[in-house]
C-alpha cells in the first residue's frame, strides 16, 4: 500500500494511523502495533523537518505473514543524510529490527535529491521471554540492524 500526504507534521498523524490500523488487521500483537505506530510517527518527522517546502511524503507499507516493511521518502533540497547520533535515530533503532536509511542523487540537473527510511518489524516469536511490564527481555530479543545505503530505485518502484 502506498499514502502521500504532505510532509508537514500536522498530516502525519494519517500515516500513524494507517500503520497501527495494518499491524492490527495483520494481527500483531499490541505491543508491536504500538511500536510500529512509534517508529513511523519518528521517521516521518524526521524526514518532514528536511523536506522540500511543499512536496509530499511518501510511504509504502508492505505487510507479510512475519514482518511488515515501511519506506519512508521525501524530495530534499540538496544532498541530505540523516544524522545516526541522535535520539530520533536511536528510538527508531530500538522500535524496528531494521532501519536503513537510502539517498538518490539526482539524474538531471533541477532535479531533486531523494531521502528515505525504510524499517521492518517483525513479528515477535511466540512465547518470546517477557521481562517486567511485558517487554521483551535483552537476552531473547532479536539483534536490531541499521546501516545507511544508497536508493538503488525510487521507493514505489519495483526492486528488492
Amino acid at each position: 500500500m502506498e499514502l502521500r500526504v504532505l510532509a508537514q507534521p500536522e498530516a502525519l498523524v494519517t500515516v500513524r494511523t494507517v500503520a497501527g490500523d495494518l499491524a492490527a488487521r495483520a494481527e500483531f500483537p499490541l505491543d508491536a502495533v504500538d511500536d510500529l505506530r512509534l517508529a513511523v510517527d519518528e521517521a516521518c518527522t524526521c524526514l518532514a523537518g528536511l523536506a522540500r517546502p511543499g512536496t509530499k511524503l511518501t510511504v509504502t507499507f508492505t505487510v507479510d505473514d512475519d514482518r511488515i516493511t515501511v519506506t519512508a521518502s521525501v524530495s530534499t533540497t540538496g544532498p541530505t543524510g540523516l544524522p545516526t547520533t541522535t535520539f530520533a535515530w536511536r528510538v527508531l533503532t530500538v522500535l524496528a529490527d531494521d532501519v536503513r536509511v537510502l539517498s538518490e542523487a539526482p539524474t538531471a540537473p533541477g532535479e531533486a535529491h531523494r531521502l528515505a527510511l525504510r524499517m521492518t518489524l517483525v513479528r515477535p516469536a511466540l512465547g518470546a521471554s517477557l521481562g517486567a511490564f511485558g517487554a521483551c527481555d535483552a537476552d531473547a530479543a532479536a539483534p536490531r540492524d541499521a546501516a545507511v545505503s544508497f536508493m538503488p530505485e525510487r521507493p514505489g518502484s519495483p526492486g528488492p
